[in-house]
């Protein structure tokens, strides 16, 4: 039977030592009650507290990270099906596959260029995560080295034990890359390797019930980080096989498919095909994502959805509130205000830069709120741009004092009038496309 926080806590030593990366006792109990984190991370649990901790402490959905010279990638620790219920923890990571029967140049020139990829999303840069090499009839070990000459991102290695070995002689101290992928024919000696590098093995299976079979076995053998690699491939085929292991981690608290999930949507050949199979992963449960293809169109939305859909719907994403420089802006170039709502924010920014205007742009702080829906609760309304305008010096950095409101709140112009008397307070268009017209035409 799960154990609530306040219950968990009384279990705990309740002296705030922080020595579990948590602020207080209370806190670490609660991370426990929703299984992100584990027991472990307390040094000073008593051993009978942690005999009766233990099924609380631990996550349906093993976490494990992946590591490599300050990059790091982690999977697991998920405790519902779908993101409205709470959030999803860990974004699933998307790799990049290189075969070792390419040629050191091409290995390269694909590794460079995927590796170098970064986009910028509402303030965000978005990359790629790292590189999973394959085994293909090839030099497995000059095909690992040759990845490593460009890139330092975590490895995914798929091939043979002595394939393997050779491989791993050639990471750092410290790397953990997740080895792969053990059968019902190979599972042995497979556990045996990982257990001895202390590297996560992913473990395949023609059904959902081999793969319990031989995660039990693995485990068994003594590795303790395991991922599940259904042998599916299709749309429907994923979907069930990834559903079916989620759902009894989650709802049945079933160990054995207790574990992250691997996806090898590139294994169809077709680019496309693959993009569509690398969407549904992202969505349906995947830890680990294995692309054969790398092409910026490709990437970006592949990208944005996985931002979309792991950020938690609770917390929208914001920008720092505080005051904006837009193409260099004078002394005489007006203010706009809008909320510190990422999407509001970049769409104002953008349309205005790319006018050429300039502008200086208050970002109030709405709790991360869009403008109608920020002004609907009460977090955005004449009080707290004034405050804001004083907080952040914005007087200072003008001299014709103009302010602009969003034209969906024009009707704190009055307001703002008598809280910024000396302000020449001007509404501004609805939309963010109308801006840069409204400056030429208005703000003159």
């Amino acid at each position: 039977m799960a154990l609530s926080g306040i219950q968990i806590y009384k279990l705990l030593p309740q002296t705030n030592c922080k020595d579990c990366g948590y602020p207080t006792c209370l806190a670490f109990a609660m991370k426990l009650a929703a299984k992100q984190a584990e027991l472990a991370l307390c040094p000073h649990v008593s051993e009978e507290s942690a005999s009766k901790l233990s099924a609380a402490a631990q996550p349906p959905v093993r976490p494990m990270a992946l590591r490599s010279n300050g990059f790091e990638v982690k999977a697991g620790a998920e405790t519902v099906l779908f993101r409205h219920e709470k959030t999803f923890v860990n974004r699933p990571g998307l790799f990049v596959r290189v075969r070792d029967s390419d040629s050191a140049d091409a290995i390269q020139a694909k590794v460079r260029a995927a590796d170098a990829y970064t986009v910028d999303y509402v303030g965000m840069d978005l990359t790629l995560d790292g590189i999973a090499v394959q085994a293909d009839g090839g030099d497995f070990a000059a095909a690992v080295q040759a990845v490593r000459a460009v890139s330092q991102r975590p490895l995914l290695l798929f091939a043979g034990a002595e394939a393997l070995k050779a491989g791993l002689s050639l990471l750092a101290a410290g790397e953990i890359p997740l080895l792969g992928v053990a059968d019902a024919e190979n599972w042995q000696e497979m556990a045996a390797l990982a257990k001895q590098a202390g590297a996560p093995l992913a473990v395949a299976g023609a059904s959902v019930d081999a793969l319990v079979d031989l995660a039990q076995k693995v485990k068994e053998a003594g590795v303790a980080d395991i991922v599940l690699a259904p042998a599916q491939r299709s749309l429907l085929g994923v979907l069930k096989a990834n559903t079916i292991i989620r759902r009894m981690a989650l709802k049945k608290n079933f160990r054995p498919l207790g574990y992250p999930i691997l996806s090898f949507p590139g294994d169809w050949g077709d680019p496309a095909r693959e993009a569509v199979l690398a969407g549904q992963a992202i969505a349906k449960y995947s830890g680990f994502i294995v692309l054969d293809h790398f092409a910026p169109e490709v990437a970006y939305p592949l990208l944005v959805l996985r931002e979309n859909i792991y950020t938690d719907p609770q917390k929208p994403i914001q920008v720092t509130p505080g005051i904006y420089e837009i193409n260099n802006p004078g002394p005489d170039d007006p203010v706009l205000v809008t909320t510190n709502f990422s999407i509001t924010y970049f769409s104002v920014a953008n349309e205005v830069e790319g006018s050429g205007n300039k502008a200086w742009m208050l970002v109030a702080d709405a709790e991360g709120m869009s403008v109608l829906t920020a002004w609907a609760a009460g977090k955005f309304d004449a009080e707290r741009i004034a405050k804001d305008v004083k907080r952040f010096g914005v007087a200072d950095k003008v001299g014709r004092k103009r302010i602009v409101l969003p034209g969906h709140v024009a009707v704190l112009s009055g307001e703002l009038e008598e809280e910024l008397p000396d302000w020449e307070v001007r509404v501004g268009p609805r939309e963010a496309v109308d801006l840069p017209k409204f400056m030429k035409q208005v703000l003159v």
